[in-house]
């Protein structure tokens, strides 16, 4: 893998931006974006994905605890449509992103930050958690279970 890639974790509220190194090696928390219109978060996605230099957006799909696809994972996906032609040059990927958010939470406590202070930062730490998953099956050679590969447009 050759390139950055960037981890996006959609909330109703936030939208959790991680980014990987350029060897796709290990994945970083990089920026919250208050989520607002499609047309206005695929501006500032596509400002990041510039930034960074990445080709690609793995974006956590919420699955159940049995794995399968809720009204949460739908919304996911439909969002995702609306993003795709807004921003042509990124390929968009979903993976499974199944307790990130507690892990990101946990790990959060665990490094004595505030509640006020772990809400600001929680949706980019699960990102990172997803991303980092998602690339060490990509390094692993693992057929990682990756819901929709998406090209691009």
């Amino acid at each position: 893998m050759t390139g950055r890639v960037l981890g996006l974790d959609v909330g109703s509220r936030r939208l959790g931006v991680a980014v990987s190194d350029p060897s796709g090696t290990v994945a970083s928390p990089l920026a919250t974006l208050e989520r607002r219109t499609p047309a206005e978060d695929a501006t500032a996605l596509g400002r990041l994905a510039a930034e960074q230099e990445a080709a690609t957006v793995v974006v956590g799909l919420p699955l159940t605890l049995a794995g399968q696809e809720g009204p949460a994972a739908a919304a996911v996906r439909a969002y995702v449509g609306e993003l795709r032609p807004l921003l042509p040059g990124l390929a968009f990927e979903l993976t499974d992103e199944r307790l990130s958010t507690t892990a990101a939470v946990r790990a959060l406590v665990a490094g004595g930050v505030r509640r006020e202070g772990r809400r600001v930062v929680v949706d980019r730490v699960a990102a990172s958690i997803f991303l980092q998953t998602w690339l060490d099956r990509g390094r692993s050679g693992e057929d990682a279970p990756r819901h929709q590969q998406g090209g691009r447009g």
